[in-house]
This record gives structure tokens, C-alpha cells and sequence, in this order.
């Protein structure tokens, strides 16, 4: 008896190795295009470059090459001066997808799901045959580890063509050397000035063979960022069948000690009264509840009152650092910036951070808008970002900036927006934009329009100065008339009508001194008047009732 259509299908049936879907799906990661492929290679490498650098306590120092090959062939060399790696881990982080210590993690970093530097071998191995070298030392103690590796895509495992030990002028570090194909964009050069400015404890050093010279992005701090803390995850932020799995993997002897133990923010007295609502018993193992019992146990603690989770988990920049990373890359006149206390999306604490720059060497007609998430800059993906939607849904009008319809607004304006959180919710794998939740969108609108006010109060006593200056100018050029009319009136010689002048000039002075004292007193009780309308929020911080 022969086969039939279906049997004859399922011997063609088999399984996929992740390595072997990215390798016919290269666009989901950023290497959808030569020229995002450059730009991703270097990002990807530098991002897990800070992080390790972070995570040892070490003051990162990266350094940047990129050599042009020729027929849209590059080499990229990224070196830091991290931690390092053992040698055991080398072949996994650098040639096996989704490997790595972050995805099950909740706490603010730039990594998240153990793909980015692997992706970036992959691509290269796709498009010129090459592998990966990767040079790394642990100490000066230990030996330096030179790997040569490639990605069997069929079982997404490491395929070490090469390893010995070496001799490194390096304590500790990694060098990676990757060659892509690739076109050459501006867009790098934009990326390491802006991952500048958002990681002011870093120093960068770049270096772009079709450029002579190396180009310095020096750090402006000497203090790392605060270490963001791990976290359980939010009740709130919870779905059932990550309950489900949850309750399967529990080791706790009951369910009251499961919600304890497995979630934040829950007590023994909340975890008590969420299971007498849902009729569970407080000792049932979590292994014997069935999905009906779990589907209620769900719908109870969405209904139950629960304290938001813990802040600790983020690492936001601040406003002082915000300034001072801006202004070392950007000229202007003007410089203020804004820190919102966390918020929550499905369960995630996050903080929204905006830092505007204005005048001075900007141009009038190039408006500029940096976006970035967990201190990585966004650059591509512009129009699909809730960054964006953000800042074309306030009214920059109102703050003395022009602004054509659903436009972003014009003038001699840099506009920088963070968001910082546990779980940035990306569009896609390439984390190139961050999607559209409206609570998330609403803490950045509030942001904005807080620098916003700023740069109104700045404009407005700019133009109050610009015009008190015109009067003086006006009244200056209009006393030397008047002494001499009062001269002419009272009779006097020349000599008094000089010290009419002075005594005029004088008078004016002091009208100008008592301005700006009513203007400084004036700003001060504003202040006061803010602080009194201003209330406790959940986090026990300052935040305005908007």
C-alpha cells in the first residue's frame, strides 16, 4: 500500500534551529540592508561592551576601528577594557543564539535577549565566509584566549576553527574582530556621539580608516552609574499562561509562600487575601492548582490593590549628567532637562528622562531628536517610536517654538528623550524603536512639556532682556539732548551739564539692578507656589499633578 499525501509531507517536515530562521530572517535583527549592517556590527559589539565594563565596576574605555576593505567589504575591531571572559564562555556568547544571562533578568540593561553579538558573527559569516575573532584575558595573572569561531547553523552551536594562547599587552578585556559586508554611513559616527552622550562615564575612541585621525569622545564623570537592582516580577504584569508555567516550576511548599517568594510586592497578608477571594486553600502545593483555580487566582490579583514595583531596578542618568553629556557634544546657549518619577506599564517600572539644548551654535532650521533606551541610542525606526509620537503630539507652540502640523518642532533645537526600564517593549528584535503603550507615551509627553516650560521662561526673559536693552539704548542715545535742555532751562554751565549726564547714566543703571532683584524674588515665590501644589506619588517622590 502506498504512502499518502500527508505521510509523504511529514517526512519533509523537521526541526529549525534558531540560527538556522535568523540566517533566512537577517532583517529582524538590523541586517536588513548594508548600510544598517555597519551601524548594528558596532552597536551590538560596544553595547556588550559597556555592560561588562558596568557590571566589573570598571570605567569603560572602548576603542573603535572600522577598516574599509573594498568592494563593500569592512573590518570591525572593537576593544574595551572589561572584565574579560573564561574561555569556556568564549564560543557560546560569540557563536550560539540566544545564549546569555539576561532574558530572565528584571533590572534595567542594555541587553535582553542573548542574541545581538552572535547575530552580528552570523551576518558575517553570511555574507564574506569569514569568522569571528575574539582576543579576551581575565587578568594579568591569566593567559589571553584567542578564538576563531563560525555558527553550525543546523544546531546553533559553535564551531571553533581556531584556539590558542596568546601574548596581550591587556591586564583584562576583550578585542572582537569581525568582517561584514557592508556600506559606509554617517549613522556610525552619529551613533558613538550620541552613546556619548547617554553613557557620560564612558570614554570612546574611534577610529575610520577613510578618515585620518582618531577621534576622542572623553567621559565627563569619573563615577559609574548607580548598579540597578534585580527584581521579581509585578503581579500586575503577569499573564496566565506565565502563571501556569510558573506555578509548574514552583519549589515553595505552598501557594501562599509561591506568591511571597515569586513576586514583588505581594506580603503574607495580601498573598492571604488574594487566595481567600479566589476560594484556594492557603497550603495547596502550586504544582495542584488547575488552570480554572489559576485563571480566577489571575482575575483576583488584577482586582487586588497592589503597591508598584520597586524602583531600585532602574538606573536613570539624571538631570545633571543629562546637561553635561549634551553640552559636550553640542554648542548652544541654553541647556535644561527633566527626570519624571517610575511609572508602570504591564507591571514594569520605567523612567522617562528629556534633556533639550538651544541657540548658540545650532542652526536655525535643524531641529534634532536623539532617542535612546537603557542608554542605547535609537537610530533608526523613527516614525514607529513612541519617542516620536511623543514629541508630535505637544504642543511646542505654546513654549515659543514654531511647529507645522503633525511636524516636529523647528528652530535651533536638540530635543534628547530616555526611556529607562526593566523591559524596554522594542517593535522588533532589532530594538530599533520603542512601541506604542499609552501610559509609556503619556510619562514622555509630561517630559517634554516640562523642558518646554523651561525653554518658554528662558525665551520670554530673553526677549524681556533684548527689549530693556533696546529702551536703554533708546534712553542713552537721548541723554545728552536732555542734559542739554536742562542746561538751556536752569541756566548752567558746561561743566554741570557733563554731571547731569553722569547722574542720569546713573539713575539708569540702578533702574536695571532693581529689575533684575524684582525678577529674582518673583521667580522665587513662583517656586514656592509650585511646591505647595506639588503631592506624594506611590515611589514616596515629588510629582506634579499635570
Amino acid at each position: 500500500m502506498g504512502k499518502t499525501k500527508a505521510e509523504e509531507l511529514a517526512l519533509n517536515q523537521r526541526d529549525i534551529s534558531i540560527a538556522e530562521f535568523f540566517e533566512r530572517n537577517r532583517h529582524l535583527l538590523g541586517f536588513d540592508s548594508k548600510r544598517k549592517a555597519l551601524l548594528t556590527t558596532i552597536k551590538e559589539a560596544v553595547d556588550n561592551s559597556l555592560d561588562a565594563c558596568e557590571e566589573a565596576h570598571i570605567l569603560p574605555e572602548i576603542h573603535v576601528e572600522v577598516v574599509d576593505l573594498g568592494n563593500d567589504r569592512f573590518q570591525v575591531i572593537v576593544e574595551d577594557n572589561g572584565p574579560g571572559i573564561v574561555e569556556a564562555q568564549i564560543p557560546k556568547i560569540f557563536a550560539q543564539l540566544l545564549y546569555g544571562s539576561k532574558f530572565h533578568v528584571l533590572r534595567q540593561q542594555r541587553g535582553q535577549q542573548g542574541i545581538g553579538i552572535s547575530a552580528a558573527a552570523l551576518y558575517g559569516q553570511l555574507t564574506t565566509g569569514k569568522p569571528i575573532h575574539i582576543i579576551s584575558r581575565i587578568s594579568e595573572k591569566h593567559d589571553a584566549h584567542y578564538y576563531e569561531l563560525m555558527i553550525d547553523t543546523q544546531t546553533n552551536t559553535p564551531k571553533i576553527l581556531k584556539k590558542e594562547t596568546i601574548q596581550w599587552k591587556k591586564g583584562s578585556g576583550t578585542k572582537v574582530i569581525l568582517e561584514i559586508e557592508a556600506t559606509y554611513s554617517k549613522n556610525v559616527d552619529e551613533y558613538l556621539k550620541e552613546t556619548a552622550i547617554i553613557n557620560p562615564h564612558a570614554t570612546l575612541l574611534y577610529k575610520n580608516s577613510r578618515e585620518s585621525g582618531l577621534q576622542r569622545f572623553g567621559r565627563v564623570v569619573k563615577e559609574l552609574p548607580i548598579a540597578p537592582k534585580e527584581i521579581k516580577p509585578h503581579p500586575h504584569g503577569i499573564e496566565l499562561g506565565m502563571l501556569l508555567k510558573m506555578l509548574q516550576l514552583a519549589n515553595a511548599n505552598s501557594v501562599t509562600q509561591f506568591l511571597q517568594e515569586e513576586f514583588s510586592r505581594i506580603s503574607p497578608q495580601i498573598a492571604r487575601t488574594i487566595l481567600k477571594k479566589s476560594n484556594i486553600s492557603f497550603s495547596l502545593k502550586p504544582k495542584a492548582i488547575q488552570r480554572s483555580q489559576a485563571e480566577k487566582l489571575l482575575e483576583v490579583i488584577r482586582e487586588t490593590k497592589i503597591m508598584a514595583p520597586p524602583s531600585n531596578c532602574l538606573s536613570p542618568i539624571g538631570t545633571d549628567l543629562l546637561e553635561r553629556g549634551l553640552k559636550k557634544e553640542v554648542d548652544a546657549e541654553f541647556l535644561t532637562s527633566a527626570v519624571r518619577p517610575p511609572a508602570v506599564y504591564r507591571g514594569n517600572p520605567f523612567i522617562v528622562e528629556a534633556v533639550l539644548a538651544y541657540g548658540g551654535k545650532l542652526k536655525e532650521d535643524a531641529s534634532t531628536l536623539m532617542r535612546f533606551a537603557n542608554r542605547v541610542p535609537l537610530l533608526y525606526q523613527q516614525g514607529g517610536c513612541a519617542i516620536s509620537k511623543a514629541v508630535l503630539s505637544t504642543n511646542w507652540k505654546s513654549y515659543g517654538l514654531q511647529q507645522p502640523k503633525n511636524g516636529f518642532p523647528e528652530g535651533p533645537i536638540v530635543l534628547a528623550v530616555h526611556f529607562a526600564s526593566v523591559w524596554v517593549p522594542f517593535t522588533s528584535e532589532a530594538k530599533e524603536a520603542v512601541a506604542h503603550y499609552p501610559e509609556i507615551i503619556k510619562e514622555m509627553r509630561l517630559a517634554l512639556q516640562e523642558v518646554g516650560r523651561k525653554l518658554a521662561g528662558y525665551l520670554r526673559k530673553r526677549k524681556k532682556v533684548g527689549d530693556e536693552i533696546k529702551k536703554r539704548a533708546y534712553i542713552e542715545q537721548y541723554i545728552p539732548h536732555m542734559a542739554s535742555a536742562i542746561r538751556d532751562i536752569l541756566e548752567l554751565d558746561s561743566k554741570e551739564e557733563e554731571t547731569i549726564k553722569s547722574s542720569l547714566k546713573e539713575i539708569l543703571e540702578k533702574s536695571r539692578k532693581v529689575n533684575i532683584v524684582i525678577e529674582d524674588v518673583t521667580a522665587e515665590t513662583e517656586k514656592d507656589v509650585k511646591r505647595e501644589r506639588l503631592g506624594l506619588d506611590l515611589f514616596g517622590e515629588e510629582r506634579e499633578d499635570e
